[in-house]
């Protein structure tokens, strides 16, 4: 799409037309160039309004372009604005409901901007490694005043534009229009009013890039504003890049400034930290479609929610329809489980109450939403029905029979199984087609992942219902196909298998986790066990003792469990842990008990390079990624990308591990397994390389 232009008496209208947000497109420039040219050409023409299409004025760069050579095609951004700048005809942009990014550096372009009541303003490109790179640094500070517009780049945040336009001073905008509605006729209104007075006056039109730009303070809040964004934004180089150019708005020509923003804004694209966000921006929304399942597909009708099991998960589940507004019926077996389940979910709101995150009335709304029942009957009536029993294949065939024989045609029946077969759960109904895998992470109404488990049988307006309904309940949902832990878990075993390995090999439990973290993960694989509770993998590895006795794991963790040290529940796992208090503290009978396994097995412990540690278990989720590729089980690389991201606590500005995989170089990756296995303690199968790996090595190519 593009734009359009008609004339109204004296005014010209330029409406922007590139669902859904209006994104600047090298047709969409091209368009608003060619009005221009059109208004400027025609006598009767006073003035231009340049506007947006539907429900927004411009969300910016268009991301359909990101990455190809459109995207930097004359006529550019900068191109664009200057066209508006140097009309002899005043332009008034005419902004609603959303105006981020280029479509505010087109706007600060114009020579008047009238705004609706409501409308979100943002310069987000911070978000992407990167700052605003059409004159955003220069002239925002120019229009809102140098703190303000500081504050706005640096955090990429969204400002309603009532809130700027009672700005103290400030020259952003012109008028703040009545209502939404009234926008079109108010901005008609000024247009011909700043028309008419510049058709009979010679004075030159008003241009934000005239504008004066300088801070009180000068160096000194420059100072106190790198130490403040250098301490907030490790490992990301955009947020004091963007200091750099918004101070150079206070000390340089405007013309300079520009040159010195685009010279910071070319060498952040540049940057490993940029490509991996703008890699998860385009994972993100890649994740939502689904190969074989058209965007246009009918959905079913979701109003109410039952879920069985009103433990941690059950609770937290229930919180993410509640918050939504959808009524939830909670089901257990027991009058205690129940009352505690529902004093959980109380306790959780009041300290959000507490904190000032929740309103005492929105507060009273959610629990007014919740009912509980002893009784399957009364989820006869709910549209989608998850359980969140115990992880245990027998429990889940006594609640599917169940549900089967009470739940109303059509009804969605989900599973928050993390590893368990899908398909075998949906042979215990009369209706597969409507089963599906809903793996929430734990806790369940915090954590944004959601894997959507395709069962070889599930509707495909099943999927598409699950997928939508985690958008509204703010869900970042990746599907995974059926097998023995999913994407997720199925990733993770092979790095705490690794990690395990290492222990035996001469590293300890805090060695491991120090240097994981220092490469920018959240928390360590052991830390991480103590959080989770030991005994969920020690249950793994028992199964796996019956089903997969092939594959070898490290005994610590058994040895641990059998100690009763399941973590910070028991106040006791690879890390001693004081009462109320969350610090792992390094135990010295874990240290001896680790000393005592590699004496049974004859091995002399080895100095290991943190290097070695993180490239062990970053390259074994690599590997296992590669063949869940194989197998079809996730759709696309970016799709695992965003389960570590959003589940795992990948580092975001590496990008996830098969793009940060891809970033290495997978012929790298693959000479690095090579040298792992020749360890003499591998078991020689280990590190064999996915064919898909090893192929796209090979190839030179990368996982996308």
């Amino acid at each position: 799409m593009t734009a359009e232009y008609k004339v109204h008496g004296a005014v010209a209208v330029i409406t922007l037309n590139n669902p859904p947000v209006n994104g600047l497109g090298l047709a969409t420039r091209r368009a608003v160039v060619e009005g221009v040219k059109q208004a400027q050409g025609d006598a009767a023409v006073q003035a231009i309004i340049i506007t947006g299409a539907g429900a927004a004025f411009s969300g910016g760069a268009d991301i359909k372009e990101f990455g190809k050579e459109s995207a930097m095609q004359e006529p550019n951004l900068h191109s664009v604005i200057a066209a508006v700048e140097q009309s002899t005809k005043p332009v008034v942009a005419a902004i609603h409901t959303v105006c981020m990014g280029g479509g505010l550096e087109l706007a600060l372009g114009c020579h008047y901007r009238i705004v609706s009541p409501g409308t979100s303003i943002a310069l987000p490109e911070v978000k992407l490694g990167l700052l605003p790179g059409a004159g955003g640094t220069q002239r925002l500070p120019r229009a809102l005043g140098v703190e303000a517009a500081l504050n706005m780049i640096v955090s990429g945040e969204t400002v309603k534009s009532e809130m700027l336009a009672m700005a103290p001073g400030q020259k952003l905008f012109d008028k703040l229009s009545a209502s939404a509605e009234s926008l079109a006729a108010e901005a008609l209104a000024l247009a011909q009013d700043v028309g008419e007075r510049h058709a009979a006056s010679s004075e030159p039109l008003p241009l934000v890039r005239n504008l004066p730009c300088k801070h009180p303070l000068g160096d000194a809040y420059f100072g106190f504003a790198r130490n403040m964004v250098g301490g907030m934004s490790k490992n990301y180089p955009a947020p004091l890049k963007c200091v750099d150019a918004v101070e150079a708005a206070t000390k340089r020509k405007i013309a300079d400034g520009l040159l010195f923003e685009r010279e910071l804004f070319v060498n952040l694209m540049w940057t490993p930290e940029s490509r991996a966000l703008r890699h998860l921006f385009m994972a993100e929304r890649a994740a939502s479609k689904i190969a074989d399942v058209p965007s246009d597909m009918p959905v079913r009708n979701v109003q109410k929610v039952g879920v069985i099991g009103a433990g941690t998960m059950g609770g937290g589940i229930s919180m993410n329809f509640l918050n939504a507004g959808i009524p939830v019926t909670i089901l257990e077996t027991k009058q205690e489980a129940l009352d505690r389940g529902v004093a959980t979910i109380k306790k959780n709101y009041e300290a959000q109450v507490k904190k000032g995150k929740l309103k005492e009335d929105k507060y009273a709304q959610r629990m007014a939403l919740l009912t509980t029942t002893l009784a399957y009957d009364d989820l006869k009536d709910c549209d989608l029905i998850i359980e969140a029993v115990f992880e245990e294949l027998g429990v889940k065939e006594a609640v599917f029979t169940q549900l089967d024989a009470v739940a109303k045609p059509g009804a969605i029946l989900a599973s928050n199984t993390s590893t368990l077969d899908v398909d075998k759960i949906a042979s215990f109904t009369k209706r597969p087609q409507d089963v599906v895998g809903m793996h929430f992470f734990s806790p369940a109404n915090v954590m944004k992942l959601l894997e959507v488990v395709r069962g070889k049988a599930t509707a495909k307006d099943v999927l598409a219902t699950v997928m939508k309904l985690a958008k509204k309940i703010k869900k970042t949902a990746v599907v995974s196909g059926v097998c023995d832990g999913f994407i997720g878990n199925r990733m993770i075993e092979q790095y705490s298998r690794q990690a395990g390995f290492l222990l035996d090999e001469g590293a300890t439990p805090q060695q491991v986790d120090k240097a994981v973290e220092k490469f920018g993960f959240a928390m360590g694989p052991f830390r991480m066990g103590d959080l989770a509770g030991n005994d969920i993998g020690w249950a793994i590895r028992k199964r796996r003792a019956t089903e997969r006795a092939d594959m070898k794991y490290s005994r610590t963790a058994d040895k641990l469990c059998e100690l009763g040290r399941f973590g910070q529940k028991t106040g006791a796992g690879w890390y001693d842990y004081q009462a109320g208090k969350r610090d792992a503290i390094p135990s010295a009978l874990v240290e001896k008990l680790i000393e005592d396994h590699r004496k049974e097995l004859g091995i002399t412990p080895r100095k290991i390079s943190d290097e070695e540690i993180v490239q062990r278990l970053v390259y074994a989720l690599v590997n296992e990624g590669a063949h869940i590729l194989e197998d079809g089980i996730a759709g696309k690389s970016g799709d695992i990308d965003m389960v570590y991201l959003t589940g795992y606590g990948f580092p975001i500005y590496r990008g996830g591990p098969m793009h940060y995989a891809n970033e290495i170089g997978l012929g790298n990756v693959a000479r690095a397994m090579e040298r792992f296995a020749q360890n003499p303690l591998d078991d020689g199968k280990f590190w064999q390389p996915a064919p898909l790996l090893a192929r796209l090595a090979a190839e030179g190519k990368s996982f996308s």
